[in-house]
This record gives structure tokens, C-alpha cells and sequence, in this order.
């Protein structure tokens, strides 16, 4: 994706995202990137799609800060729940969604199509 692109999903007329950034003396440190996702099983339900803190800034609270701070927009949302992915070798995100009691599944693989498929 683009600059431009990513700019005009967030900002632009139909924005598509939303945000949350940690920052201090205007460095940022993290950020928590999600959307509306629909479910015919679920209904509407939160998605994060990009949740990071930087090396330098991790251990300080800050996931947390961001991480309940999109759990929170999910409940003044009124969202049937949350989700994510995580990557199965990333113990120390899961040691951290474990914190939360996080349901992690197995069993899905993500399939994809990339543009030029779409577009043929």
C-alpha cells in the first residue's frame, strides 16, 4: 500500500481505520490500528489488525495502555467482541494476550489474494 493509500483509508472521505497512538515528547512509542469486522456468526466485532510497541519503550505499560484502551472502544462500541492474529511463534504477544485470557485458536490458516489476482 501506499503512502497516499493508507492516508486516504484513514483520513480521506470513507476512512476505513481508526487509531490509537502512544507518544511522548512527540516520539511514538506504539499504536494500536483496527477496524469493523463483520461476522455472520459473530456479528460486529473489532478488529486489530496492527498492535505494536517499540523495543525501546516495551515493559513500561504502554501495550497495556494501548491494548485496553481498544477494549474499550469495542465496549462504547457496543462490538460483539474483538480479535486478532497473532503468530504462533511470538511468545512473548501471547504471553501478553494470556494476561487477558485471550482465546487463541488453532486450526485457521489465512488465505489471501493479492491485487493482481483481484484484478485479472
Amino acid at each position: 500500500v501506499t503512502l497516499a493509500e493508507f492516508i486516504d483509508a484513514g483520513f480521506g472521505l470513507k476512512p476505513v481505520w481508526k487509531a490509537f497512538i502512544a507518544e511522548e515528547n512527540g516520539v511514538i512509542l506504539g499504536f494500536a490500528l483496527f477496524y469493523t469486522r463483520y461476522s455472520t456468526w459473530k456479528g460486529c466485532r473489532l478488529y486489530l489488525e496492527d498492535f505494536l510497541v517499540t523495543e525501546a519503550a516495551r515493559g513500561k505499560g504502554i501495550g497495556k495502555l494501548l491494548f485496553e484502551t481498544v477494549i474499550q472502544e469495542a465496549k462504547n462500541g457496543n462490538y460483539n467482541g474483538m480479535c486478532w492474529q497473532v503468530l504462533d511463534w511470538n511468545e512473548p504477544a501471547i504471553h501478553f494476550y494470556n494476561k487477558y485470557k485471550a482465546y487463541i485458536e488453532s486450526g485457521w490458516l489465512n488465505a489471501s489474494l493479492s491485487k493482481e489476482q483481484t484484478h485479472q
